[in-house]
Parts: structure tokens; C-alpha cells; sequence
């Protein structure tokens, strides 16, 4: 396989990882809404939180970079069950327990209100991106054990945001590269979300997180293990499009044995090691290589790469010539002159 290692990895760290700038930015936009549903709950005269949970890929530090601003921050809210009653003293349903967060958080400052969905309240933001907010309750069982509730759209359903997160760190400790797998999670991830029409038809960031979990193919060579586990990947769902929930049992990531999802990664993946295939020709060139690259990330940045090492080596190249050239033409004038004087004896 044609070595681009350097160059995935200089991908990896110009166009996918989450620059510290935006990490900053998203921080200071959890924390706002984080005060905002605090004040809106307090005004009016509802419970408090008992805590916030950050989860999904900005816990696991999965994000992508994304020109578009097409950011989904999940910043998880919990309550204690006991607080969480009517105005008549009954128990709260889960849709009521959204629609509370839902009303605290909506201050009038929003173009978009914000919107109870199935899991979550979301809340718009003109840029682009939106916060997520999962609203959960917790309780003490008879065994005095912990147990946390989500408000889905189903009722309250036995999940806990913080599982999900220590599974993935626990795979990462157990990995003989921790730091290449979270890369690869995030390479894939981007592969995903490389052209805009496969938006909404292809699986999941957290289904894709799982499945390069269980095909991780770790390499001391960046392009070879990005290649290998997408190959993994691919093998895996071509038998079996099911994808299981990796902290709830019995639950599932896809819906059923023919998930379209699952499948429209599987073929896309397909193509991509197809555009790849140049890379293993044993006559393949640099820019042949780079080329393969910019088709699977539907990118310049690859090429573009390679365009500029070649104005960089021309640049020095060129007064190396000058010097070379200059050397030669005081060498011919010794000459001549040794040459002068020795007719001259």
C-alpha cells in the first residue's frame, strides 16, 4: 500500500479534529444554557437540576471539524424523581418533564424556539449548530442503588449518559493504541459526513463509533490502519447490518436485520476501498496516491498537499542550480587563468 501516512495524519489534524478555538466556543455555549435552564427553572418555581452530564461525542471527544457549523453538542440534565411532580402532586411523564426543560430554557432570546424532540430538547442556534439537552430523572431502588431514567419518547426508560462514555474510555484503555483509535472514530465519522447528500441516509456517528470499536485494526502506520478497519468495517456489515447498543442490552443502534442505514454505509464503504484500489498497483505515484485520498474525503486538500511540496522543492532546488552554476563558472575562470599563465612560462 502506497504510504501516505503523513499525509492522513496532517488531514487528520488540519480539516477533522475540532480546533481549540471552537472547543472553547461550544464549552462557553454549554455553560450558558446550563444557566439559562437553572434561571428559567428557578422564575418558574420549578425543581432544580441535581446535575449536568455532558455525553455523546462531545464527551467522548469525537466531534468533527464542520464548515458548516453543523455541531450537535449533548449536554444531559438530571433531576431527582422526587422533585419532578405536577401541580396536582402526581409524577411527572417524561413528555412533562421535556416540556418543563423545554419552557425553562426558552428565555425570548432564541430566532428558533427551542423543540421537544423524542429524547431530548433541542435548541437552535443562527449559526447552525444546536445543543441537545436529554432530561433525566434518578431515584435510590430498594437495594439503594442508583438508578437514572431518560425522558424518552416511549416513557421513562432505564439509560445513563455516563455509560456510554466509560464504555468508550474502557475501550480505549484496552487498546494498544487508545490515541489512533479515537482517530480512526473520528477519520470514519468524517468519511460519513464527506458528501451533504448522504446526510440523513447513512448510520449514525455513535453507530459508526461502535462498529470501528469491534473492527479496530491498529497499525503503526496511520493510512494503513484507517484503510484496514473500513475494510473491517465494510466485512462486518456485509453478514450482519445489526448493530447493538453496547451499554443497554437487548437494545440496538439500527432497526432490525435490513437497516437502511447500516446498508448505505456498508455500500459506501465499498466504493471508497474501490477508489482506494490504485494504492496497492505497484507502479502507483505520489500523485496518483494523493488523488485516491481526495476521492474517498471528497477533498483538494490532498493534492493540493502534494502541489505545494512540489513548489517547495522547485524553490530549493533553484538556488541550489545558482550555486551549482556559479561554482562551475569559477572553476572555468581558474582554469583559464592557470591555463593563461602557464603559456606565458
Amino acid at each position: 500500500m502506497y504510504d501516505c501516512d503523513n499525509d492522513v495524519c496532517a488531514y487528520h489534524k488540519d480539516k477533522v479534529t475540532l480546533p481549540k478555538t471552537d472547543q472553547d466556543a461550544m464549552r462557553a455555549r454549554r455553560d450558558a444554557n446550563r444557566k439559562r435552564l437553572r434561571e428559567g427553572l428557578k422564575k418558574a418555581e420549578k425543581p432544580s437540576p441535581s446535575e449536568f452530564v455532558k455525553q455523546g461525542s462531545y464527551a467522548m471527544k469525537t466531534m468533527l471539524r464542520d464548515d458548516d457549523n453543523d455541531y450537535d453538542i449533548d449536554d444531559g440534565v438530571y433531576f431527582w424523581k422526587e422533585d419532578l411532580v405536577t401541580s396536582g402532586g402526581g409524577e411527572m411523564t417524561s413528555l412533562q418533564a421535556r416540556n418543563m426543560v423545554r419552557d425553562a430554557v426558552d428565555d425570548g432570546s432564541f430566532k428558533t424556539d427551542p423543540e421537544v424532540r423524542g429524547n431530548c430538547v433541542r435548541i437552535y442556534y443562527e449559526k447552525g449548530y444546536h445543543v441537545d439537552v436529554p432530561v433525566y430523572r434518578k431515584y435510590e431502588n430498594e437495594d439503594g442503588k442508583l438508578v437514572n431514567e431518560l425522558a424518552s419518547s416511549s416513557g421513562w426508560k432505564r439509560s445513563d449518559a455516563r455509560d456510554v462514555t466509560g464504555w468508550f474510555d474502557d475501550q480505549r484503555s484496552a487498546c494498544s493504541d487508545g490515541t489512533q483509535l479515537r482517530r480512526l472514530v473520528r477519520l470514519i465519522k468524517k468519511f460519513a459526513k464527506s458528501r451533504s447528500s448522504w446526510k440523513g441516509s447513512i448510520l449514525s456517528g455513535f453507530g459508526i463509533t461502535v462498529l470501528v470499536i469491534e473492527c479496530q485494526r491498529i497499525d503503526g502506520r496511520e493510512d494503513k490502519a484507517l484503510y484496514d478497519t473500513m475494510k473491517a468495517v465494510r466485512d462486518r456489515l456485509s453478514w450482519n447490518l445489526v448493530v447493538d447498543h453496547p451499554v443497554t442490552p437487548g437494545d440496538t443502534i439500527t432497526s432490525g436485520e435490513e437497516d437502511a442505514k447500516a446498508r448505505f454505509l456498508r455500500d459506501k464503504l465499498t466504493q471508497a476501498l474501490d477508489w482506494m484500489a490504485p494504492l496497492f498497483e505497484w507502479d502507483c505515484t505520489r500523485d496518483k496516491a494523493l488523488g485516491c485520498w481526495d476521492k474517498v474525503y471528497n477533498t483538494t486538500y490532498f493534492s493540493e498537499r502534494g502541489e505545494e511540496e512540489a513548489r517547495a522543492a522547485a524553490s530549493y532546488a533553484a538556488p541550489l542550480a545558482s550555486t551549482a552554476a556559479l561554482v562551475g563558472l569559477e572553476s572555468r575562470s581558474s582554469a583559464a587563468v592557470l591555463s593563461s599563465g602557464t603559456r606565458h612560462a
